[in-house]
Formats: C-alpha cells, sequence, structure tokens
C-alpha cells in the first residue's frame, strides 16, 4: 500500500498545478476530446439518474462532470471541484461558455474533502489519485462523503508501456542527458498502474462490488510539433526542461522524439499513439 508524507511536497505540488492551470485552460478542447472514452466510461458505470448529487473532485477544466450533469436533470446537481483556484476558474469559465448549468465550483482537496459525510450520491476523479502524496487518505474520504450506496468512480493511468505518448518525451530527454530519471516509488502518473494494487486501496478505504478494467484511449496528433506544444502545456516536468533548454537543444529533443515515434508517424507527419487508462468503480 503506498502512502507518502510531507507537507512542503504537497504546497510544492499544488503550486505547480496553479502553474500549469493556463496551460491546461488552452488545451481544454483537446484534453477533452481524447479523454471522451474515459470520460464516457465513468458516467456509464456511475449508475446516474435524475435526481442525483455528484461530486467531481480534482476536475481540472470540468468536462467530465458537465457530461455528468445531463444525466442528472431533472433535479440534479453537481460540485466542480479542484485544489487549485487557477484550475476552478479555467471550469468556470468553460461552463459559461459551454452554457451548463445546476453546478457549485468549490476549491476541495482530495486528502481532506471539506464536505459533510454521506452527502453526495456518486463521486468521480480521473487521474488524480496516483498523483498524490497519500492516496489512501483521498479514497478514504471519498468514501466518507458518499450516501451509503454511492458510487465511486476513478480513472488512474495504465503501465508506462502502454502511454508512449507520455513516455516518449521524458524517454527522450533522459537520453539526452537534458532530465534525470524519475525515482521509483513516489507519487507520478503509473504509481497505481498496478490493478491488484488498486484494489487492496479501495478495499481498504472501505469500498466493495469494487472492478476495474483497463480502457483504450488513442491520442492523435496532426504532427509532432502539435504534439510537442500539447506537452509543453500539460506535463510539469517537460515544460520545466523545455523552458530552460536553449534553440540548439529543443530541436535536438524535438528530432528525438520524432525519431522515437518514427512507427505512429504516418506518411502526412499526423501522429497517431496508444494511450490507456484504467477505469475503477466501487459501491460505498
Amino acid at each position: 500500500m503506498k502512502t507518502f508524507e510531507g507537507d512542503d511536497e504537497r504546497d510544492i505540488l499544488l503550486d505547480a498545478w496553479q502553474e500549469a492551470s493556463q496551460g491546461w485552460g488552452r488545451q481544454a478542447d483537446g484534453v477533452r476530446d481524447s479523454a471522451m472514452p474515459v470520460s464516457v466510461w465513468m458516467l456509464d458505470h456511475a449508475e446516474l439518474k435524475p435526481g442525483l448529487s455528484v461530486l467531481e473532485l480534482a476536475a481540472g477544466p470540468g468536462d467530465t462532470g458537465f457530461m455528468a450533469v445531463q444525466r442528472i436533470q431533472p433535479g440534479g446537481a453537481l460540485i466542480s471541484s479542484d485544489a487549485v483556484a487557477g484550475m476552478l476558474d479555467v471550469a468556470r469559465e468553460r461552463a459559461q461558455e459551454l452554457g451548463v448549468e445546476h453546478v457549485e465550483f468549490k476549491q476541495l482537496q482530495l486528502e481532506w474533502i471539506d464536505i459533510p459525510t454521506a452527502t453526495v450520491d456518486v463521486v468521480l476523479v480521473k487521474w488524480a489519485v496516483m498523483l498524490l502524496l497519500d492516496p489512501s487518505a483521498a479514497l478514504r474520504e471519498c468514501r466518507r462523503v458518499l450516501k451509503p450506496g454511492g458510487r465511486l468512480v476513478i480513472a488512474v493511468w495504465e503501465g508506462p508501456e502502454r502511454n508512449p505518448w507520455a513516455t516518449i518525451p521524458q524517454r527522450a530527454m533522459v537520453e539526452l542527458g537534458q532530465m534525470q530519471p524519475l525515482a521509483p516509488g513516489g507519487p507520478g502518473m503509473f504509481a497505481l498502474a498496478d490493478h491488484a494494487e488498486l484494489r487492496e486501496l479501495m478495499e481498504d478505504a472501505g469500498l466493495f462490488d469494487i472492478e476495474i478494467e483497463p480502457i483504450e484511449m488513442p491520442r492523435g496528433y496532426d504532427s509532432v510539433t502539435a504534439w510537442i506544444g500539447e506537452t509543453i502545456d500539460l506535463s510539469r516536468s517537460f515544460k520545466g526542461v523545455w523552458s530552460k533548454l536553449a534553440d540548439e537543444d529543443r530541436r535536438e529533443l524535438r528530432a528525438r522524439i520524432a525519431e522515437l515515434a518514427e512507427q505512429y508517424v504516418d506518411a502526412s507527419g499526423a501522429v497517431l499513439l496508444p494511450a490507456a487508462s484504467l477505469g475503477a468503480h466501487a459501491t460505498a
């Protein structure tokens, strides 16, 4: 079971997400489209119906929760939340643009959710639990705020071998000596890729009827350059390195990424990269 400690590390993570929020806003439409298979899977397994209350945690641009609103009317309500104010601003703007109603925005931490016990019917968490210092605490909190019989639906990432769209840019930087390999064992994109470990965490949180399955979600780009541009906006580690590179080093990195991704590039230069998430749902 993975748990991590450190308020300083938590503050650093939150500051980084605050800084990243503008990039996520720029890429929100693309993120929504590429994540659609996961969002649809989550909503299909949330057992939504009119009148239910839904809490989306770490909502980012908010699109999964916004889609849920359509399924819980009339009478339902959504709380769209994130740990940082910048992401909430992005979600508010998108809700206004999309005309989404019946939604309240709250700044909430996953590891201590400032909501009374047993007050929501469904909790949604997409691609956040594995990034936390204490994922077990987050799952216990999700269980706490759910009404008896409520549904928790989460998504985490499958392992690195299933997600070359994410691993190739990092591999290129390591091979070129532009960054050190990430230390194993801490929070990160693939920290909960092990099915058995994820199930154990959910069981320890008091959840039952747990089911976990992979979700394929290929990611397409018009070019390697477009893929790199998205990665700069969405990946804090990649942006941190890229921003410090000289132009010559950036060209070398771009060329190495293209070389590593050659099998996924067609004659027009478009890129179609494999990607896979894990979906998990359970009953409180």
